[in-house]
């Protein structure tokens, strides 16, 4: 638990507190510190944790029309600067907003619990 945890914690890279909003299983992207370029590429998906590990997480997600991905579940690289919007572990339900990164490879930017 406490690595978990510990992982979570890394996730957050802001020191003050980001507060988002649903509208429609969208984020409120006003208060996060990414450039306009990473956030006007993003595209979300509603997904659960399978697990958070060093530099990734294990998700299984819904369909992503927008880039051509059915549901399925996948290791995915967090950002560098990859936000934690409220805590979230193994099991839950989230919405991960996801953003292409220099190589061309998506990668998750942000992680929201539901």
């Amino acid at each position: 638990m406490k690595i978990l945890a510990l992982a979570i914690a890394s996730l957050a890279l802001s020191a003050s507190a980001v507060m988002a909003q649903m509208n429609d299983s969208t984020m409120d992207h006003s208060n996060m510190e990414m450039s306009h370029e990473a956030l006007d590429g993003a595209v979300h998906t509603n997904a659960v944790i399978n697990s958070i590990g060093n530099g990734t997480a294990n998700v299984s997600h819904d369909p992503i029309p927008e880039i051509g991905w059915p549901a399925m579940t996948m290791d995915m690289p967090l950002s560098n600067d990859a936000q934690m919007m409220g805590e979230a572990g193994p099991g839950d339900s989230v919405i991960l907003m996801l953003i292409k990164g220099d190589d061309g490879m998506y990668q998750i930017g942000a992680i929201m619990p539901q």
